[in-house]
């Protein structure tokens, strides 16, 4: 356990990191401010508390109690998504809604309140939370439910980890016949193509998204590949290789720059041959493909990587899109999994849960100094002008006023705030 976040900036200078094991115990004894960390898959600096302590919460592991039947799971919050998987799936279960790793604990993804690819039909992960407890740092506990301490439960949801410590959960699961999807990959040459798309195949697929090449320019902007999917029927498909590439040391320099973003996604946007791809493929290769590569952050060198997430409204996302895509090729900088899709209308009890309605794009972007900043800075003077927001959970440079603007609702949080709980990041954009 390091104490960074995924996207290594910032890098913190001291951060005490106390180990958390008994959910029946009081908090570790802690100086100043503390902030409850997960598997550190935050990017920016949620998850980080600089000059404080972080409490350590992965030896929070254990399954308490599991419903076949009803699919119903009470679990600690140090539990990892792809440990649930592992339990469940074998037994015709799923988690209803996932984000871009399994590298997550249950208490970060309620912390955040993740989205997935199915937010149009399954909303947020708090939607299948039928609660969870909450410690303070008084010792107090209060068990936080839509319907018990429902107040309590929206300031939890997507709070940052700012209230208190979750230490045990309770999720519903979604039925499925195995561990297989029905995909479909379509190749699209333009930000109307990939509308379009994405409104034919909202009612009849439970999974959309998109890898959208953001190093194209002039005819080729917008275009990319386009993949719906549902869970199949039982039967039996490839299954994903066990051997796992891993990145094990960190480079002298980023590996991700302009030549070879551009060369990579020329390649990936070819490598479909035809317009429509059909494949029966395993849940892991499908929602988690840089999961199959360890150490995957340590490609963008020392200095460390920033992603990027906005949500766009309707009525202005393919104008604003295109502008970011512009700003971001003509940069020469971006990443090789730009993820586009489109959020539903299902709105999460989270004050600060950041889906709406609309387009978002996701995207990496190596930390090359004042630059990168910039560019941050110019992305976000589209999507602010465009009624937009970005995602607090990826960020690590959001200047104060913006997430403001962003999320309005933001104090009224300040009432369920823990005292001694704080993060570099609500320092930040609220000091």
């Amino acid at each position: 356990m390091t104490g960074t976040s995924w996207g290594r900036y910032p890098q913190p200078h001291a951060q005490r990191l106390l180990a958390v094991r008994d959910r029946d115990a009081a908090l570790p004894a802690f100086d100043g401010t503390a902030l409850p960390h997960g598997n550190g898959r935050s990017y920016g600096d949620v998850c980080l508390n600089d000059g404080g302590t972080l409490l350590c919460t992965r030896g929070l592991d254990r399954f308490i109690a599991f419903d076949a039947q009803q699919g119903v799971l009470r679990c600690e919050a140090g539990v990892l998504l792809g440990e649930i998987l592992d339990l469940v799936v074998s037994q015709g279960w799923f988690l209803p809604v996932t984000p871009g790793t399994k590298y997550v604990t249950v208490g970060g993804a309620i912390a955040n309140d993740v989205h997935g690819k199915n937010h149009h039909v399954a909303g947020c992960f708090s939607e299948h939370v039928n609660g969870f407890e909450l410690l303070r740092s008084d010792g107090s506990r209060r068990w936080c439910s839509t319907t018990e301490n429902a107040d309590w439960f929206a300031a939890t949801v997507a709070g940052l980890g700012l209230t208190g410590l979750i230490t045990w959960a309770e999720l519903r699961l979604q039925r499925v016949r195995g561990p297989w999807l029905n995909s479909e990959t379509h190749r699209f040459e333009s930000l109307a193509e990939f509308f379009a798309l994405s409104t034919a195949s909202e009612r009849d697929y439970e999974y959309t998204v998109a890898w959208i090449d953001c190093a194209a320019r002039g005819n080729a902007a917008g275009r990319g590949h386009f993949i719906r999917a549902n869970h199949a029927p039982a039967g039996d498909g490839p299954r994903p290789s066990k051997r796992r590439l891993a990145v094990p040391l960190t480079p002298p320099l980023s590996l991700i720059n302009g030549l070879s973003l551009r060369a990579f996604n020329a390649l990936y946007y070819h490598r479909l041959r035809g317009r429509v791809q059909h494949a029966l493929t395993h849940y892991e290769p499908y929602f988690y493909p840089l999961d199959a590569i360890g150490g995957w952050n340590r490609l963008y060198g020392p200095r460390g990587f920033l992603q990027y997430q906005c949500v766009l409204p309707p009525t202005q996302a393919e104008a604003a899109l295109t502008e970011l895509l512009a700003r971001i090729a003509a940069s020469g900088s971006g990443s090789f999994l730009a993820v586009l899709k489109v959020f539903g209308e299902r709105k999460s009890a989270g004050i600060l849960s950041f889906p709406r309605p609309g387009a978002t794009l996701a995207l990496d972007f190596p930390n090359n100094g004042p630059a990168t900043f910039a560019l941050l800075d110019a992305l976000d003077d589209v999507v602010a002008a465009a009624g937009g927001a970005v995602y607090a959970a990826k960020d690590a440079r959001l200047a104060g006023a913006r997430f403001r603007d962003y999320f309005p609702a933001w104090n009224t949080l300040q009432p369920y705030l823990d005292p001694r709980f704080s993060s570099g990041f609500w320092r930040r954009v609220t000091e």
